[in-house]
């Protein structure tokens, strides 16, 4: 049969970040199934209005080029890997609006395409906030693999769309097509989230509200590795520019910001929603009477040499549904190159990931900050 669209097979796909010999793919069997329904049971028309949803590193959004669909994703790697594999396929990347996830389509959806997300709290927004834009007519189509598609996705797509149905599983991938019903009366959208954070650090006594976007993690309460990091942050005064890296909602840059005030600080992540909830928080407890730097983006990449004095990371062990160090790795050594002579990189992670022997090797020294019996807080200088 004929298509508007090439399978993700027929183009040439790279994951990001990039690492030598990858055997990962970059898109998965529910990519496939979901295209391959789209080619023979449901092809859209011409000029169909087609919005994506969490597209991994942009298969579905090339393949289906020709429509000029609108993705929308809270990863800065799955939109710079789609602008990437367009230059790659030798496709008009102005045929794509790429969208961050606090951002919306400006016209009415004919199809949404959802790839299942990690986070069910993601899901959950972006059917509340894009809801409006759905038609009767609309085709809501939500993608993954079987281990993924939870009881509780049905659950949201019913509460929050309409009344759902399931294709067969292919590859251990599935499908769900839910139907908008127009009766249903939607609940208030609960993100962000809001809760005050208790004290945590001896000596200090605010009690700061903190905000937090439905994508970013342990939204609802302090999660128990930050509470552990924040009774032994770096203290130096000397210390003047920081780097909050992988910063989630800011709370760590925040705490060090409140006890060193002449530091400069930078706040690092890959996902929107962090950035929007860090700098959120930042500005709401300093009321604007100080400066920080928000960035999204690919790690320290792009970042100057010998800029920083210390990076501070609690880094994530999993992109997406894939677990691995790589991430890990990748701030490491990219922290060795931004730190100035005598800087240090402050590091928390579970005892099992033994993050020294990736220091020991990269620096060639580590001393143990603290520890219990789930975390291990490590620091390296560079010397």
């Amino acid at each position: 049969m004929q298509t508007e669209y090439e399978l993700p097979g027929s183009l040439q796909l790279r994951r990001l970040p990039y690492r030598k010999n990858d055997l990962l793919q970059a898109w998965d069997a529910a990519d496939t199934y979901l295209l391959s329904y789209l080619a023979n049971e449901d092809v859209p028309a011409a000029g169909s209005r087609i919005t994506i949803l969490n597209d991994g590193f942009g298969a579905l959004a090339l393949a289906l080029h020709r429509y000029r669909p609108t993705a929308i994703s809270d990863s800065f790697l799955s939109r710079q890997a789609t602008l990437d594999n367009a230059r790659l396929n030798n496709l008009d990347i102005a045929h794509i609006n790429l969208l961050d996830s606090l951002s919306l389509p400006d016209k009415p959806i004919d199809y949404l395409l959802i790839k299942a997300p990690k986070t069910l709290a993601l899901l959950e927004y972006q059917l509340h906030t894009l809801r409006p834009l759905l038609k009767e007519t609309s085709r809501i189509i939500v993608a993954g693999m079987v281990k993924t598609l939870t009881a509780n996705v049905w659950k949201c797509l019913e509460r929050l769309i309409g009344p759902t149905r399931t294709s067969l599983a292919v590859k251990k991938a599935r499908l769900i097509f839910a139907s908008l019903d127009s009766r249903l009366s939607i609940p208030a959208n609960p993100y962000p989230v809001r809760y005050r954070l208790e004290n945590t650090v001896k000596g200090i006594h605010s009690e700061f509200l903190i905000s937090n976007h439905a994508n970013v993690f342990s939204r609802d309460s302090l999660d128990i590795g930050t509470r552990f990091l924040l009774q032994h942050l770096p203290d130096n005064p000397a210390q003047r520019d920081i780097i909050d890296l992988g910063c989630g909602n800011g709370i760590v840059g925040l705490m060090i910001a409140q006890q060193l005030p002449d530091a400069r600080i930078r706040f690092v992540d890959e996902s929107f929603m962090a950035i929007a909830s860090a700098k959120d928080n930042f500005m709401r407890a300093f009321a604007g009477q100080r400066q920080a730097e928000f960035i999204v983006g690919d790690c320290l990449t792009g970042f100057p040499e010998n800029s920083a004095d210390c990076i501070v990371c609690n880094p994530p062990f999993h992109q997406q549904h894939v677990i691995g160090d790589q991430i890990a790795w990748q701030m490491f050594q990219q922290a060795r190159r931004v730190l100035r002579q005598g800087g240090e990189l402050q590091v928390i992670g579970n005892r099992h990931l033994n993050y020294h022997v990736h220091l020991k090797k990269l620096f060639g020294n580590w001393d143990a900050v603290a520890g219990n019996a789930k975390f291990a807080i490590i620091k390296a200088g560079k010397r």
